[in-house]
């Protein structure tokens, strides 16, 4: 059986996720976030759910705002690298715990953490871009969007 592009058939809604995805980084950029900052926890939530469509995206947006290869690369061992800073790093502990949400300690950790270095606002606006990108991994994996071929 071929699975139905998600986007194709409804376009409708996709069309609506796309505004959200906007509404979101919009807030996340009114909250005072980074874009290079939010970039890195849609690249480690995709990581954790196997998007390789989200990645391709999201680590171009990453490298165009200023992340650096190596970063990327070091990403799935952020605890253990030296190259990401403590509210960085808040802010990954955060998406993984969105991402892997049946984790209530975990979340509670990564909840308080945030809390250290991150407002209130920034928090929501993170937590708000990671529901976004996972919503997105699920509709690239569920429709088999390819990575493109065009470089």
């Amino acid at each position: 059986m071929v699975r139905p592009s998600l986007d194709k058939h409804h376009p409708e809604v996709f069309k609506s996720y796309l505004a959200t995805a906007r509404t979101v980084r919009s807030a996340a950029h009114d909250a005072g976030l980074d874009r290079r900052l939010l970039e890195l926890v849609n690249l480690r939530a995709s990581q954790i759910n196997a998007c390789a469509y989200c990645l391709d995206v999201h680590a171009k947006a990453a490298l165009d705002n200023g992340e650096t290869y190596r970063r990327i690369t070091l990403l799935p061992a952020w605890r253990e690298s030296n190259l990401f800073d403590a509210r960085e790093k808040a802010a990954l502990a955060l998406a993984e715990a969105v991402t892997l949400i049946t984790d209530e300690t975990r979340r509670d950790e990564a909840f308080n953490w945030a809390a250290s270095h991150f407002t209130k606002d920034q928090i929501s606006a993170l937590n708000w871009t990671v529901i976004t990108i996972n919503a997105f991994n699920r509709v690239s994996v569920l429709s088999q969007h390819k990575v493109r071929h065009d470089d």
